[in-house]
C-alpha cells in the first residue's frame, strides 16, 4: 500500500468519525511531508524516522505500508468507523453548499476541500467559511472574504466547479454579519443563528423571518441550532414559530437545510415534515469542517428520504445551472 494514501485514508476516517481534529492533521501533515520527500527517501526508514512531523504513529504506518501490508491502525479505523450509508437518494445529490476551511474553523486548505469533493464525484461545492461576529471561528471579515474568493474560484477544474459563499450570521436584530454588497458578490449564502440561541420564541420569530427575506440568503443553515450528542454534549432546540419561519422560506425560495452532522440532526423530523407541508425546498449539506466530513452527506440524505421529501425540491439535486439561476 502507498504510505501517502494510507496516511490519507486514515485523516478521512478520523475526520468522518470526527474525532480529534488534532489527530486527523497529524495524519495529513504527514501525508505531505512524506510526498515532498525526495523519491531516494521514501523508501529509506532510517531518513524517514528522523523527518520532522512525522512521529511515532505516522511512522508506523508509512514503515507497515512500505513492507506491503495494511498499516495495524488503519485495519482498526475501517472497522470502528461507521460505513457510508447507501440510500437511492445519496445517488442524486450533485454538490453541497455548506463547507468550512481553514479560513475560519475548518482544517485544512480550500484546495484539500476540493480534492476530497472530486474524490466524492461532486459537481459543485460551496466554501461558506463564518463571517465576522463569530470570532471563536476566525470569522472572515469583509477584506478576508474578498481575498478568499478567487482562491476558490481557482480551485475548479476536472469536473467540480468550487462555488463562493459564506455562512452568515444572523444577528439578533435579523441583519447579516457582512456586508449587503459583497454578499451579493457570492454564489452561494447560508444564513444561521450561532448566538443567544435561547432568545425568546416572539423575537427568533422575527429575527430569522427577515434575515430568510433577505433576497442575497440561499439556505437557512442549521435552522434549530440544537446539538443531540457528541463530544460538545448536548444543546437544546431554540424555541421560534416554526410555522411562520417556514412560510417566509417557501415565499422567498430559500431553502430549509437538512444538515447531515448526525451530532446535529437539524431540523428534527417534525419540523422537516412541517417545511415540506409548507412548500419549502430543501439543501442537504455536509457543514464539514475537514475532507472527510463531507462524505457525512450520507447522514442527510437517510434523513430527507425516511421523510418522504422528493428529490425534485432538494437543490443539491439540481444541476449546476439550474442551482445558479436558483441561487442568483
Amino acid at each position: 500500500m502507498d504510505p501517502q494514501d494510507a496516511l490519507l485514508e486514515i485523516a478521512r476516517l478520523l475526520e468522518r468519525e470526527r474525532a480529534s481534529r488534532y489527530r486527523a492533521k497529524a495524519f495529513r501533515a504527514a501525508a505531505a511531508i512524506y510526498a515532498d520527500l525526495p523519491e531516494d527517501a521514501r523508501a529509506d526508514l532510517g531518513r524517514i524516522r528522523g523527518t520532522k512531523g512525522i512521529g511515532d504513529s505516522t511512522f508506523e504506518v508509512i514503515r507497515q505500508a512500505l513492507s506491503g501490508e495494511t498499516p495495524t491502525y488503519l485495519v482498526e479505523l475501517r472497522g470502528e468507523v461507521e460505513p457510508e450509508i447507501a440510500s437511492a437518494l445519496r445517488g442524486r445529490l450533485r454538490g453541497d453548499l455548506h463547507a468550512h476551511t481553514e479560513w475560519s474553523d475548518g482544517t485544512t486548505p480550500i484546495a484539500a476541500m476540493a480534492d476530497a469533493a472530486r474524490a466524492l464525484g461532486h459537481e459543485y461545492l460551496a466554501i461558506t467559511d463564518h463571517s465576522p461576529r463569530l470570532r471563536v471561528a476566525r470569522g472572515l471579515t469583509a477584506e478576508r472574504l474578498r481575498t478568499q474568493l478567487p482562491q476558490v474560484r481557482a480551485e475548479s477544474r476536472d469536473g467540480l466547479t468550487m462555488l463562493t459563499g459564506i455562512e452568515v450570521d444572523i444577528l439578533e436584530d435579523g441583519r447579516l454579519d457582512q456586508e449587503d454588497d459583497l454578499l451579493g458578490e457570492l454564489d452561494v449564502v447560508v444564513a444561521s443563528v450561532h448566538s443567544k440561541l435561547s432568545m425568546d420564541p416572539a423575537p427568533m420569530t422575527r429575527r430569522i423571518v427577515k434575515a430568510v427575506s433577505h433576497p442575497r440568503v440561499s439556505v437557512l443553515g442549521h435552522v434549530t441550532g440544537r446539538l443531540v450528542q457528541g463530544d460538545r454534549g448536548t444543546r437544546p432546540p431554540s424555541r421560534f414559530d416554526a410555522r411562520a419561519v417556514f412560510e417566509a422560506c417557501a415565499e422567498h425560495g430559500v431553502a430549509v437545510e437538512i444538515n447531515s452532522r448526525p451530532e446535529r440532526q437539524d431540523p428534527p423530523d417534525e419540523l422537516i415534515a412541517l417545511a415540506l407541508e409548507l412548500g419549502c425546498l430543501f439543501s442537504i449539506d455536509s457543514d464539514a469542517h475537514a475532507p472527510g466530513q463531507l462524505s457525512l452527506l450520507d447522514h442527510g440524505a437517510q434523513r430527507a428520504e425516511r421523510a418522504g421529501v422528493p428529490a425534485e425540491r432538494i437543490v443539491t439535486t439540481w444541476g449546476l445551472e439550474r442551482l445558479l439561476r436558483w441561487a442568483g
